[in-house]
């Protein structure tokens, strides 16, 4: 894991990194590779892994605005964090889908709670799970996996990557994925909080509607209720 600062107030700077390694030390575990940037310009120029980013919003050259848009198109799983003074700036931010909001001077507690809600967001990405097939066994990341569909007595597993005809029935797909990030919105449909664009009482779409599960209406109040305690979670 790489975090990453990006903020040209050397003291900000310095404190983040004191508060990061502290929280790290009294958990006892290892620290992340913690790197360090003064503009946008470079950030975007480091090659490496960007998994948390604290990101300024008023710095020379490149705004905080610009360089998280362009870092999200890049990795829609980096986990951001907005630090600045200017509390204007926050509706051009959540356009990106920043993960958090941390004003000046920085919080210690607030921080400490706020990296371990992006910390389990991260962990939980890395859980894989294995898609067997006639074939052979495929293992995937969960956050992988667009939904699930019973199509009569067939079982599809839809990814990101491609679609899989899986031996296993709808109860062991239930079963396995976590409920936290998944919901049976139909007895031949399982869907992944994180893939879904916009739902109605009939139809949840998925992957910028390029997939259409059914939402049975006695479960939609149930969906709606878990899926925005999901967002929540997530911001």
């Amino acid at each position: 894991m790489r975090i990453l600062i990006c903020d040209d107030d050397l003291l900000i700077v310095e404190k983040l990194q004191k508060y990061l390694k502290s929280y790290f030390s009294h958990l006892h575990l290892s620290c992340p590779e913690i790197v360090c940037f003064s503009d946008g310009e470079s950030l975007l120029a480091d090659p490496g892994d960007k998994d948390i980013l604290f990101l300024d919003i008023e710095m020379p050259g490149l705004d905080g605005i610009y360089v998280g848009n362009e870092l999200k198109k890049k990795d829609k799983d980096i986990i951001i964090f907005i630090i600045t003074s200017y509390s204007e700036y926050l509706d051009e931010a959540m356009r990106f889908h920043v993960f958090r909001y941390l004003s000046k001077p920085i919080d210690r507690q607030r921080l400490f709670r706020n990296l371990k809600d992006a910390l389990d967001l991260y962990h939980s990405r890395l859980v894989k799970v294995p898609i067997e097939t006639r074939q052979g066994v495929h293992v995937l990341p969960v956050s992988s996996i667009i939904m699930v569909e019973a199509q009569g007595k067939k079982v599809i597993v839809h990814t990101t990557t491609q679609d899989f005809e899986a031996i296993h029935t709808m109860p062991y797909w239930l079963e396995l994925l976590p409920s936290n990030r998944f919901f049976q919105t139909h007895r031949s449909f399982i869907v992944n909080y994180e893939h879904i664009t916009d739902f109605d009482r009939m139809l949840v779409h998925l992957a910028n509607s390029q997939f259409d599960a059914y939402l049975t209406k006695r479960k939609y109040s149930a969906f709606k209720k878990a899926y925005l305690l999901y967002l929540e979670s997530t911001r």
